[in-house]
Formats: structure tokens, C-alpha cells, sequence
């Protein structure tokens, strides 16, 4: 397999960690922004440029409620996304030589 295999759009650090930590909840979950920022110590400006980037290709979905301050966003992967992560992860394993 070539590195031509693995999605630019997920292969990007910050994006990749996004990914794999939204895959690591049970399909159907969420993270808070909030939360999702505070553990990939992310500014918010950065936070958002890149979900907008996951967003746009179809990986991640996020859903707002409430107005103002007592608004929340909840982030997470949606069924492309967790294919799209599956996929990556097999053609970097096939680049490490495993099967």
C-alpha cells in the first residue's frame, strides 16, 4: 500500500487525534467542544478550523442547542467518519508491514 492511500483530510495531527478520539466512543456518542478542546488542549479557533475541515467531508457532525451562554455543542463521528478512520487505519498498518 502507498502513502496515496491514506486520507489527507483525517492525516493532518490535529485532525487525526479528533478522529480517533471521537472513534473511541461507542457509535451514537458525543464530546461536549468543551470537553473535546480540553483533551486535545486545543484552542477553541483551532478546535473549529479543523471540525469544519472533518465537517465538510462528512466525518463528524456537530449539534447546538440552547442560546448564548448556556449554549452546548456536541461533536461526534458519523457512520463516514468511522469508515473513513477504519480505512486509514488499515492502509497505515499495510505501510508498517502488518496484515
Amino acid at each position: 500500500m502507498g502513502s496515496q492511500e491514506l486520507d489527507p483530510v483525517i492525516h493532518a495531527p490535529v485532525r487525526l487525534r479528533i478522529v480517533a478520539t471521537l472513534a473511541a466512543l461507542a457509535e451514537g456518542n458525543a464530546l461536549s467542544f468543551t470537553r473535546l478542546q480540553d483533551m486535545l488542549e486545543l484552542t477553541p479557533g483551532n478546535l473549529i478550523t479543523h471540525l469544519r475541515k472533518l465537517e465538510d467531508a462528512g466525518y463528524v457532525q456537530s449539534e447546538t442547542t440552547g442560546n448564548g451562554r448556556s449554549s452546548r455543542t456536541q461533536i461526534a463521528l458519523t457512520g463516514t467518519g468511522r469508515l473513513a478512520f477504519k480505512k486509514y487505519t488499515n492502509a497505515l498498518r499495510g505501510l508498517l508491514g502488518e496484515p
